[in-house]
C-alpha cells in the first residue's frame, strides 16, 4: 500500500524522537502500519543519519549555528534523559529580560535539529529552549553525570575545528548564558566641572576551570585582552575592559537584547 519512499520517511521521524501518534498525525499512517515497520527483520534504511553516529563521522552542517549552541549549553544549559520521556532532552535557559536571546537559541536549535520540533517552556524569569532528540548526546558530548564545573569538560577534535571557524558564535553563546555587558563610570574635575565619563566592559562569570579556559583561549585568538578579577566566592570573573577589545566584543557580539 506505501512505497519504500513513504516508509523510509515515516521510520525516519520516528528515529528523530517523534512518537508514533504524532508521526500518524503528521503522515496520515496509522500507528500500526508505522509499528509493523519497525518490527521487520531487515529494517528499511534510513535516510537521515546522525552526523556525528553515521558510517563516516563528520562535523554538523550548520556549523556558524553549531558554534553558538555549546556556548549556551555549556553556561544554561543540561541533557537529561527520563525513562518515560522518547529520547534525550535538552534544555537552555534564556532570562526573560532578553527576547531576543530566546529567539537566537530557538533558530540555533532549529538550524542544528530541522527535523525535531522546538518548544519553549516559561520558568520562573526564563523561557527553556527545549528540544528532543536521541542524538545530543553525539552532538553534545560534554554532556555526563554531575555538574558540569565537577568533571572535566574538553572540546572533542571536531568541535574545536567549529570553533576555529566560527570563533565569534561560541563567544556569544557563552556571553549570552553566563556573561554580560555593563556601563561604568566615574567622575573627574575639569576645568573646575566635574564631568562624567562612561566605559563599557564585557564579564564572564563561571566555577568551571576548563570552561573558563575555552572562553579565554578563544578571547586570545580573536585578539581580545583580558584579566580575572579576584572573587570572594567560588565562582571566577573575566573582565574585558580595554577599549579595542570591548570594541572588538561589540563588533561581533554586543549587550544581550
Amino acid at each position: 500500500m506505501y512505497d519504500i519512499e513513504t516508509r523510509q520517511r515515516a521510520l525516519a521521524l520516528v528515529d528523530q524522537g517523534h512518537s508514533l501518534n504524532a508521526v500518524s498525525k503528521r503522515t496520515g499512517i496509522s500507528r500500526y502500519a508505522i509499528r509493523s515497520w519497525q518490527t521487520r527483520l531487515e529494517p528499511l534504511p534510513r535516510t537521515h543519519e546522525c552526523s556525528r553516529c553515521c558510517s563516516a563521522p563528520h562535523p554538523p552542517p550548520m556549523s556558524a549555528a553549531y558554534a553558538y549552541l555549546p556556548g549556551l549549553y555549556l553556561g544554561d544549559g543540561y541533557i537529561i534523559h527520563y525513562r518515560k520521556h522518547r529520547g534525550p532532552s535538552m534544555s537552555l535557559a534564556c532570562g526573560d529580560k532578553w527576547p531576543g536571546l530566546i529567539e537566537a537559541a530557538v533558530q540555533a536549535v532549529n538550524a542544528v535539529f530541522p527535523d525535531n520540533k522546538v518548544c519553549r517552556v516559561s520558568g520562573t524569569g526564563c523561557t527553556y529552549v527545549k528540544v528532543y532528540s536521541k542524538h545530543l548526546p553525539c552532538l553534545f558530548p560534554q554532556h555526563g553525570p554531575g555538574k558540569k564545573h565537577e568533571r572535566r569538560i574538553v572540546l572533542e577534535a571536531w568541535q574545536q575545528e567549529i570553533v576555529d571557524a566560527h570563533p565569534w558564535e561560541f563567544l556569544r553563546g557563552l556571553i549570552h548564558s553566563d556573561g554580560s555587558r555593563i556601563t561604568n563610570w566615574t567622575t573627574r574635575i575639569i576645568n573646575g566641572e566635574v564631568k562624567r565619563y562612561e566605559y563599557p566592559r564585557y564579564f564572564f562569570t563561571n566555577t568551571s576551570a576548563d570552561i573558563l579556559k575555552l572562553f579565554t583561549d578563544t578571547l586570545d585568538k580573536v585578539g581580545v585582552e583580558w584579566k580575572p578579577t579576584h572573587q570572594s566566592r567560588r565562582a571566577q570573573n573575566i573582565s574585558v575592559a580595554r577599549r579595542a577589545s570591548v570594541a572588538l566584543m561589540d563588533a561581533h557580539i554586543g549587550p544581550k537584547y
